[in-house]
Protein backbone atom coordinates (compact mmCIF):
# COMPACT_ATOMS: atom_id res chain seq x y z
CA UNK A 1 0.00 0.00 0.00
CA UNK A 2 3.28 1.98 0.51
CA UNK A 3 2.45 3.74 -3.51
CA UNK A 4 -0.74 5.06 -2.24
CA UNK A 5 0.79 6.99 0.55
CA UNK A 6 0.69 11.06 0.06
CA UNK A 7 4.30 11.59 -2.05
CA UNK A 8 6.05 15.39 -1.18
CA UNK A 9 7.30 17.04 -4.37
CA UNK A 10 10.07 19.39 -5.17
CA UNK A 11 9.33 23.25 -3.21
CA UNK A 12 7.89 25.23 -5.54
CA UNK A 13 10.39 28.05 -6.51
CA UNK A 14 8.63 30.49 -4.24
CA UNK A 15 8.08 28.42 -1.46
CA UNK A 16 11.93 27.16 -1.29
CA UNK A 17 13.67 27.64 2.45
CA UNK A 18 17.15 28.16 3.43
CA UNK A 19 18.47 25.01 3.76
CA UNK A 20 21.57 25.82 5.35
CA UNK A 21 20.18 28.27 7.53
CA UNK A 22 17.52 25.51 9.00
CA UNK A 23 20.35 22.75 9.08
CA UNK A 24 21.98 24.83 11.85
CA UNK A 25 19.26 25.86 13.65
CA UNK A 26 17.82 21.98 13.42
CA UNK A 27 21.39 21.08 14.65
CA UNK A 28 21.34 23.70 17.82
CA UNK A 29 17.67 22.85 19.05
CA UNK A 30 16.18 19.06 17.13
CA UNK A 31 17.28 16.51 19.31
CA UNK A 32 19.51 13.99 16.85
CA UNK A 33 20.17 16.29 14.29
CA UNK A 34 23.45 16.94 13.43
CA UNK A 35 24.45 19.60 11.05
CA UNK A 36 26.87 16.74 8.60
CA UNK A 37 22.87 14.94 8.03
CA UNK A 38 22.61 15.72 4.90
CA UNK A 39 19.40 17.62 5.07
CA UNK A 40 16.77 17.15 2.27
CA UNK A 41 13.48 19.34 1.70
CA UNK A 42 10.35 18.47 0.06
CA UNK A 43 7.04 20.16 -0.09
CA UNK A 44 3.46 18.32 -0.59
CA UNK A 45 1.34 19.67 -2.86
CA UNK A 46 -1.64 20.17 -0.86
CA UNK A 47 -2.96 22.53 0.93
CA UNK A 48 -4.31 26.41 0.07
CA UNK A 49 -3.50 27.79 3.42
CA UNK A 50 -0.12 27.01 5.26
CA UNK A 51 2.85 25.00 4.02
CA UNK A 52 3.99 21.68 4.52
CA UNK A 53 7.19 20.25 3.96
CA UNK A 54 9.03 16.87 4.46
CA UNK A 55 12.06 16.95 6.06
CA UNK A 56 14.38 13.85 5.45
CA UNK A 57 17.65 13.40 6.51
CA UNK A 58 20.33 10.37 7.41
CA UNK A 59 21.12 10.25 11.34
CA UNK A 60 23.69 7.49 9.78
CA UNK A 61 24.02 5.19 6.94
CA UNK A 62 20.91 2.58 8.04
CA UNK A 63 18.93 5.42 9.83
CA UNK A 64 17.06 8.14 8.07
CA UNK A 65 14.64 10.16 9.72
CA UNK A 66 11.75 12.51 9.12
CA UNK A 67 9.68 15.43 10.34
CA UNK A 68 6.96 17.99 8.70
CA UNK A 69 7.44 21.51 8.61
CA UNK A 70 4.27 23.60 8.86
CA UNK A 71 4.86 27.08 7.89
CA UNK A 72 2.75 30.22 6.44
CA UNK A 73 3.06 31.47 3.05
CA UNK A 74 5.41 34.34 1.89
CA UNK A 75 2.94 37.41 1.86
CA UNK A 76 0.63 36.64 4.35
CA UNK A 77 -0.91 38.97 6.86
CA UNK A 78 -4.28 37.90 8.08
CA UNK A 79 -5.14 38.62 11.39
CA UNK A 80 -5.97 35.22 13.33
CA UNK A 81 -4.42 32.93 10.94
CA UNK A 82 -1.23 30.51 10.05
CA UNK A 83 -0.70 30.81 13.68
CA UNK A 84 2.35 28.56 14.26
CA UNK A 85 2.94 28.86 17.63
CA UNK A 86 -0.78 27.93 18.58
CA UNK A 87 -1.08 25.11 16.35
CA UNK A 88 2.09 23.77 18.31
CA UNK A 89 0.84 24.69 21.77
CA UNK A 90 -2.39 22.96 20.54
CA UNK A 91 -0.57 19.49 19.79
CA UNK A 92 1.40 19.69 22.90
CA UNK A 93 -1.77 19.94 24.88
CA UNK A 94 -3.31 17.47 22.75
CA UNK A 95 -0.47 14.26 23.01
CA UNK A 96 -1.83 13.25 25.65
CA UNK A 97 -5.41 13.79 25.45
CA UNK A 98 -6.33 12.93 22.07
CA UNK A 99 -5.54 9.69 20.42
CA UNK A 100 -4.96 11.04 16.74
CA UNK A 101 -2.90 14.16 17.04
CA UNK A 102 0.40 14.03 15.62
CA UNK A 103 3.60 14.97 18.15
CA UNK A 104 4.85 18.25 17.98
CA UNK A 105 8.61 18.31 18.00
CA UNK A 106 10.04 21.98 18.07
CA UNK A 107 8.55 25.57 17.51
CA UNK A 108 10.82 28.42 15.61
CA UNK A 109 9.64 31.98 16.11
CA UNK A 110 13.02 33.38 14.38
CA UNK A 111 11.99 35.28 11.59
CA UNK A 112 15.57 35.00 10.41
CA UNK A 113 15.63 30.63 10.10
CA UNK A 114 13.00 30.97 6.98
CA UNK A 115 11.23 34.38 6.90
CA UNK A 116 8.40 33.74 9.38
CA UNK A 117 7.32 31.30 12.18
CA UNK A 118 7.26 27.46 11.76
CA UNK A 119 7.52 24.02 13.99
CA UNK A 120 7.97 20.19 13.75
CA UNK A 121 5.76 17.56 14.14
CA UNK A 122 6.24 13.94 13.14
CA UNK A 123 5.64 12.01 9.94
CA UNK A 124 2.31 10.48 9.99
CA UNK A 125 2.50 7.62 7.86
CA UNK A 126 -0.35 6.97 5.96
CA UNK A 127 -3.59 8.12 2.76
CA UNK A 128 -4.65 11.63 2.33
CA UNK A 129 -7.92 12.26 -0.09
CA UNK A 130 -7.96 14.22 -2.07
CA UNK A 131 -10.18 14.88 -5.02
CA UNK A 132 -10.29 11.25 -5.61
CA UNK A 133 -9.06 8.03 -3.17
CA UNK A 134 -5.82 6.69 -4.27
CA UNK A 135 -7.39 3.60 -3.97
CA UNK A 136 -10.37 1.40 -5.06
CA UNK A 137 -13.14 2.26 -2.64
CA UNK A 138 -16.38 0.47 -2.64
CA UNK A 139 -19.63 1.68 -1.62
CA UNK A 140 -19.42 -0.23 1.88
CA UNK A 141 -16.05 1.29 2.22
CA UNK A 142 -17.23 4.68 1.82
CA UNK A 143 -19.92 4.76 4.10
CA UNK A 144 -17.38 3.44 7.01
CA UNK A 145 -15.04 5.65 6.15
CA UNK A 146 -17.72 8.54 7.10
CA UNK A 147 -18.75 6.97 10.03
CA UNK A 148 -15.45 7.18 11.03
CA UNK A 149 -14.84 10.54 10.11
CA UNK A 150 -17.44 11.73 12.17
CA UNK A 151 -16.99 9.17 15.40
CA UNK A 152 -13.32 11.32 15.39
CA UNK A 153 -15.24 14.57 15.02
CA UNK A 154 -17.34 13.60 17.62
CA UNK A 155 -14.24 12.45 19.84
CA UNK A 156 -12.84 15.57 19.84
CA UNK A 157 -16.03 17.32 20.63
CA UNK A 158 -15.92 15.75 23.69
CA UNK A 159 -12.65 16.27 25.20
CA UNK A 160 -13.24 17.63 28.54
CA UNK A 161 -11.57 21.28 27.90
CA UNK A 162 -11.34 22.41 31.44
CA UNK A 163 -9.88 18.92 32.56
CA UNK A 164 -7.10 19.45 29.90
CA UNK A 165 -6.75 22.79 29.51
CA UNK A 166 -7.49 23.52 26.71
CA UNK A 167 -10.36 25.76 27.60
CA UNK A 168 -7.51 28.80 27.60
CA UNK A 169 -7.53 28.64 23.76
CA UNK A 170 -10.52 30.38 23.31
CA UNK A 171 -13.31 32.61 24.72
CA UNK A 172 -16.19 30.43 24.29
CA UNK A 173 -19.06 32.65 25.64
CA UNK A 174 -20.48 35.13 22.44
CA UNK A 175 -18.46 33.00 19.65
CA UNK A 176 -21.29 33.06 17.13
CA UNK A 177 -21.20 36.88 17.35
CA UNK A 178 -17.60 37.01 17.27
CA UNK A 179 -17.32 35.00 14.08
CA UNK A 180 -19.80 36.94 12.11
CA UNK A 181 -18.30 40.00 12.95
CA UNK A 182 -14.83 38.53 12.22
CA UNK A 183 -15.54 36.68 8.90
CA UNK A 184 -17.78 39.99 7.36
CA UNK A 185 -14.87 42.03 8.37
CA UNK A 186 -12.60 39.89 6.03
CA UNK A 187 -14.87 39.08 2.83
CA UNK A 188 -14.37 42.76 2.66
CA UNK A 189 -10.80 43.30 3.53
CA UNK A 190 -10.60 40.63 0.87
CA UNK A 191 -12.08 42.12 -2.22
CA UNK A 192 -10.27 43.44 -5.20
CA UNK A 193 -12.94 45.12 -7.13
CA UNK A 194 -14.61 46.62 -5.00
CA UNK A 195 -17.99 45.23 -5.17
CA UNK A 196 -20.11 43.53 -1.99
CA UNK A 197 -21.60 40.46 -3.86
CA UNK A 198 -22.87 39.60 -0.73
CA UNK A 199 -24.24 41.99 1.48
CA UNK A 200 -27.50 40.61 2.10
CA UNK A 201 -25.79 37.27 3.57
CA UNK A 202 -23.96 39.16 5.41
CA UNK A 203 -27.02 41.11 6.89
CA UNK A 204 -28.32 37.29 7.67
CA UNK A 205 -25.99 35.82 9.42
CA UNK A 206 -25.97 38.92 11.63
CA UNK A 207 -30.03 39.02 12.05
CA UNK A 208 -30.35 34.94 12.89
CA UNK A 209 -28.13 33.81 15.26
CA UNK A 210 -28.85 30.88 16.99
CA UNK A 211 -27.53 30.28 20.62
CA UNK A 212 -23.89 29.34 21.43
CA UNK A 213 -24.75 27.84 25.16
CA UNK A 214 -22.88 24.35 23.64
CA UNK A 215 -19.31 24.69 23.54
CA UNK A 216 -16.36 22.79 23.16
CA UNK A 217 -13.02 22.20 21.44
CA UNK A 218 -13.50 22.52 17.85
CA UNK A 219 -11.54 22.06 14.60
CA UNK A 220 -12.61 24.45 12.28
CA UNK A 221 -11.21 23.34 9.12
CA UNK A 222 -12.24 19.01 9.53
CA UNK A 223 -12.67 17.26 6.58
CA UNK A 224 -11.02 14.32 4.66
CA UNK A 225 -7.84 15.80 3.23
CA UNK A 226 -6.95 16.82 7.11
CA UNK A 227 -6.95 13.62 8.33
CA UNK A 228 -4.72 10.00 7.05
CA UNK A 229 -6.22 6.91 6.29
CA UNK A 230 -4.48 3.69 7.74
CA UNK A 231 -2.07 2.19 4.87
CA UNK A 232 -3.55 -1.11 6.16
CA UNK A 233 -6.83 -0.69 6.98
CA UNK A 234 -8.16 1.88 5.02
CA UNK A 235 -11.51 2.37 6.96
CA UNK A 236 -9.58 3.68 9.94
CA UNK A 237 -8.43 7.03 10.47
CA UNK A 238 -5.17 7.37 12.09
CA UNK A 239 -4.50 11.27 12.59
CA UNK A 240 -6.15 14.65 11.96
CA UNK A 241 -3.84 17.44 10.57
CA UNK A 242 -4.22 21.45 9.87
CA UNK A 243 -4.72 22.33 13.65
CA UNK A 244 -4.33 26.09 12.83
CA UNK A 245 -7.74 27.61 13.31
CA UNK A 246 -8.44 24.93 16.84
CA UNK A 247 -10.59 27.28 19.53
CA UNK A 248 -13.13 26.87 21.74
CA UNK A 249 -16.33 27.42 20.09
CA UNK A 250 -20.11 26.12 18.55
CA UNK A 251 -19.47 22.70 17.74
CA UNK A 252 -22.62 22.90 15.19
CA UNK A 253 -20.73 25.59 13.63
CA UNK A 254 -17.97 23.41 13.23
CA UNK A 255 -19.73 20.78 11.80
CA UNK A 256 -21.53 23.42 9.31
CA UNK A 257 -17.58 24.18 8.00
CA UNK A 258 -17.64 20.85 7.57
CA UNK A 259 -20.32 20.14 5.37
CA UNK A 260 -19.33 23.00 3.48
CA UNK A 261 -16.95 21.20 1.48
CA UNK A 262 -19.00 18.22 1.24
CA UNK A 263 -20.48 18.29 -2.30
CA UNK A 264 -22.77 15.29 -3.04
CA UNK A 265 -23.40 13.42 -6.22
CA UNK A 266 -26.94 14.84 -6.81
CA UNK A 267 -25.61 18.84 -6.19
CA UNK A 268 -25.68 20.70 -9.23
CA UNK A 269 -22.52 21.12 -11.56
CA UNK A 270 -21.33 24.74 -10.34
CA UNK A 271 -20.61 22.81 -6.92
CA UNK A 272 -19.16 19.58 -8.63
CA UNK A 273 -16.83 21.71 -10.49
CA UNK A 274 -15.54 23.25 -7.30
CA UNK A 275 -15.51 19.45 -5.56
CA UNK A 276 -12.07 18.70 -3.23
CA UNK A 277 -12.59 16.09 -1.53
CA UNK A 278 -14.14 12.74 -2.69
CA UNK A 279 -17.80 13.31 -1.02
CA UNK A 280 -19.59 12.83 -4.38
CA UNK A 281 -18.95 8.90 -4.29
CA UNK A 282 -21.34 5.95 -3.85
CA UNK A 283 -21.93 5.40 -0.09
CA UNK A 284 -20.93 8.93 0.49
CA UNK A 285 -23.13 9.72 3.40
CA UNK A 286 -25.04 13.04 2.40
CA UNK A 287 -25.26 15.86 4.57
CA UNK A 288 -28.60 15.22 6.12
CA UNK A 289 -27.09 12.17 7.05
CA UNK A 290 -24.05 13.11 8.25
CA UNK A 291 -26.12 15.41 10.67
CA UNK A 292 -28.61 13.13 12.18
CA UNK A 293 -25.60 10.53 12.29
CA UNK A 294 -24.10 13.46 14.55
CA UNK A 295 -26.65 14.22 16.49
CA UNK A 296 -27.19 10.25 17.23
CA UNK A 297 -23.75 9.77 18.28
CA UNK A 298 -23.69 13.02 20.41
CA UNK A 299 -26.96 12.31 21.85
CA UNK A 300 -28.61 15.97 20.84
CA UNK A 301 -31.44 16.86 19.07
CA UNK A 302 -30.65 19.06 15.68
CA UNK A 303 -33.49 20.69 14.21
CA UNK A 304 -32.33 22.88 12.11
CA UNK A 305 -28.84 23.35 10.71
CA UNK A 306 -29.19 25.84 7.82
CA UNK A 307 -28.04 28.68 10.16
CA UNK A 308 -24.30 25.94 10.33
CA UNK A 309 -24.37 25.54 7.21
CA UNK A 310 -25.07 28.62 5.30
CA UNK A 311 -22.25 30.20 7.58
CA UNK A 312 -19.64 27.57 6.71
CA UNK A 313 -20.39 28.35 3.06
CA UNK A 314 -20.16 31.93 3.51
CA UNK A 315 -16.23 31.26 5.82
CA UNK A 316 -15.26 28.65 2.77
CA UNK A 317 -15.60 31.43 0.30
CA UNK A 318 -13.80 34.37 2.36
CA UNK A 319 -11.12 31.99 3.00
CA UNK A 320 -10.68 30.96 -0.81
CA UNK A 321 -11.40 35.15 -1.61
CA UNK A 322 -8.17 35.63 0.89
CA UNK A 323 -6.25 33.52 -1.35
CA UNK A 324 -7.26 34.65 -4.73
CA UNK A 325 -6.37 37.98 -3.78
CA UNK A 326 -2.80 36.95 -2.36
CA UNK A 327 -2.65 35.85 -6.35
CA UNK A 328 -4.29 38.80 -7.85
CA UNK A 329 -1.80 40.86 -6.14
CA UNK A 330 1.28 38.76 -7.08
CA UNK A 331 1.86 37.85 -3.54
CA UNK A 332 1.70 34.16 -4.91
CA UNK A 333 1.79 32.56 -8.72
CA UNK A 334 0.89 29.64 -8.02
CA UNK A 335 -1.71 28.83 -10.75
CA UNK A 336 -4.18 27.18 -8.88
CA UNK A 337 -5.41 30.14 -7.38
CA UNK A 338 -6.32 31.80 -10.33
CA UNK A 339 -9.92 30.73 -10.46
CA UNK A 340 -10.68 31.04 -6.91
CA UNK A 341 -12.01 34.27 -6.95
CA UNK A 342 -14.93 32.25 -8.98
CA UNK A 343 -15.12 29.74 -6.78
CA UNK A 344 -15.66 31.88 -4.02
CA UNK A 345 -18.94 33.69 -6.16
CA UNK A 346 -20.38 29.63 -6.48
CA UNK A 347 -19.87 29.53 -2.68
CA UNK A 348 -21.76 32.67 -1.80
CA UNK A 349 -24.49 31.66 -4.67
CA UNK A 350 -25.05 28.68 -2.67
CA UNK A 351 -25.35 30.39 0.62
CA UNK A 352 -28.08 32.87 -0.42
CA UNK A 353 -30.42 30.08 -2.19
CA UNK A 354 -30.50 28.45 0.79
CA UNK A 355 -31.43 31.57 3.06
CA UNK A 356 -33.55 32.45 0.39
CA UNK A 357 -35.67 29.23 0.34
Amino acid sequence: MNDLIDKPQQVRKEDSLDKHKLSVYLSNHLDGFNISDNLQIKQFPGGASNLTYLLEWDADESNKKQAILRTAPRGTNIKGAHDMGREYKVLNILKNNFAYSPKALLYCDDNEIIGRPFYLMQKIEGIIARKSFPMPVTATMANDLCKELIDVHVALHEIDIEKTGLIDLGKAQGYIQRQITGWNNRYKNALVDGSLPAIELMQWLQDNQPDDADTCLIHNDYKFDNVVISADKPHQIIAVLDWEMTTIGSPLMDLGCSLAYWIEKDDPPAMQAIRMIPTNMDGMMSRQQIIEYYAQKRNIQIDDFNYFYVFGLFRLAVIVQQIYKRFALGKTTNPAFAKFGEIAKILIKKAQGIILQ
